[in-house]
């Protein structure tokens, strides 16, 4: 496997991976992707060899934020645009996720880091 392909997802993946499956023939949805791509700025695909699109980890999340939203939570494409132009940092909690434990605890060491030295300054 390639390291392109260790880091980034075809759409056929994403497609899996989100369950977008047309329930008429069974096949994937790819061009529900492609049609979110046109809608939301916040989707950007990589363009490699042979103009295929691939998607990173965080475009990943986005299409995932996307999908809840339209599909679980019944919103409309406005109305997800608008939500995803004012709340782009809350998408976590939006999805119900749970946050990244190294992140967590990056964070948490960070902010441990910072208590020490105000002590010991203060």
């Amino acid at each position: 496997m390639t390291q392109i392909n260790k880091k980034y997802k075809s759409i056929g993946e994403v497609a899996k991976t989100l369950n977008l499956i047309n329930k008429q023939t069974g096949k994937l949805s790819t061009h529900t992707i492609r049609f979110w791509e046109k809608e939301f700025k916040q989707i950007k695909p990589f363009i490699f060899s042979g103009n295929r699109r691939y998607y990173d980890e965080n475009n990943i999340e986005i299409l995932k934020n996307i999908y809840f939203l339209l599909k679980k939570k019944g919103m409309t494409i406005k109305g997800v645009k608008k939500y995803l132009n004012t709340n782009e940092s809350d998408l976590d909690e939006v999805n119900n996720k749970t946050i990244n434990k190294k992140i967590i605890k990056t964070k948490l060491h960070k902010i441990s880091k910072l208590l020490k030295d105000l002590n010991k300054n203060g």
